[in-house]
């Protein structure tokens, strides 16, 4: 199939444009590199430089033609979306129309979406929480999310586009980007390599459901196999909260460094836990790399990329 991965330099969809290459689709990748590397780009997958939002989508989508978008290109800082809300919404409502509306007249049949599990539903009410839990976000970053997920389904309707959102929990591994407030783990492993400490926000009771990146490119290998059409959940189903998962760091890391707190992030959300029940029933998808495997295997790739800067 002629996949067309947008944000596949960066960390999660480089890996799941690797996976495409590898069972032989035909890949491209957008990407405006303003957050993706070009290391990460897989050998066998075309580059196209250039922002989602860009009046020139039109003119990459008219000559590829692709059968599947796999949209991973986001404005994904949930801080800045607070602080700039217009900004995020032309980026994650606006840049997705703009390939949709580029796609719809191109023969686009599907559409693989990076959706999130946590900010889409807010405060839980339940945990783990189905899909079928009241979204209530509150932030711009999960409005606009969920917003997607209805002009999807809009998509659908008119143009049998068909769609999954796939709410990603929180996601960790290797190729995170630590510059940034999204992916504490590679933020934290990177300073305890350091030798710098890490800071944590508030008390460190707010909890996640931590999932492993490598688990994620299994679900969108299965999602190409499906004509199933609504949102899925991915995540572990396990809450571990902010100061056990800095043990669990400082454990991989080979090092003993004592918990540093500081202010707690305004808004942050609390608990976060989601239930993946019916992505095991329509992917026939589980959770494979337990938290210390996973966070093992994410500190090997920073010492050896550490080890490549000096």
């Amino acid at each position: 199939m002629k996949i067309l991965v947008t944000g596949g330099a960066g960390f999660i969809g480089s890996h799941v444009a690797e996976a495409f290459v590898n069972e032989g689709h035909d890949v491209v990748i957008l990407d405006d590199l303003s957050t993706g590397r070009l290391e990460n780009v897989p050998k066998g997958a075309r580059l196209e430089v250039l922002d989602i939002r860009s009046e020139r989508v039109a003119e990459v989508i008219e000559r590829e033609r692709p059968e599947i978008l796999c949209h991973h290109a986001a404005q994904m800082d949930v801080r800045r979306s607070v602080a700039d809300p217009q900004l995020d919404a032309a980026v994650n409502i606006l840049g997705l129309l703009n390939l949709l509306e580029a796609g719809r007249r191109r023969g686009l049949q599907r559409v693989l979406f990076a959706s999130t599990g946590g900010a889409i539903y807010g405060e839980q009410n339940a945990f783990p929480c189905p899909e079928t839990h009241p979204t209530d976000p509150v932030s711009p970053y999960g409005v606009a999310k969920l917003a997607s997920e209805k002009y999807l389904h809009f998509y659908a309707v008119t143009y049998g586009i068909r769609w999954i959102a796939l709410r990603y929990a929180n996601v960790y591994g290797p190729r995170q980007n630590p510059h940034g407030e999204a992916g504490v783990v590679a933020i934290f492993t990177e300073k305890l390599l350091r030798g710098e400490q890490p800071v944590i926000h508030g008390d460190g009771r707010q909890t996640r459901d931590y999932v492993y990146v490598g688990d994620l490119v299994r679900a969108n290998l299965l999602a190409l196999r499906t004509d199933y059409c609504g949102p899925l959940n991915l995540g572990t189903g396990q809450e571990t909260d902010v100061n056990t998962l800095f043990h669990m760091l400082c454990e991989a890391c080979g090092v003993s460094v004592p918990e540093c707190h500081g202010p707690a992030k305004p808004g942050e959300q609390r608990r976060s836990c989601i239930d993946s029940t019916l992505a095991g029933q329509v992917l026939g998808w589980r959770p494979e790399v337990g938290l210390k495997e996973g966070l093992e295997r994410t500190v090997e790739f920073f010492k050896a990329r550490q080890g490549k800067a000096s």
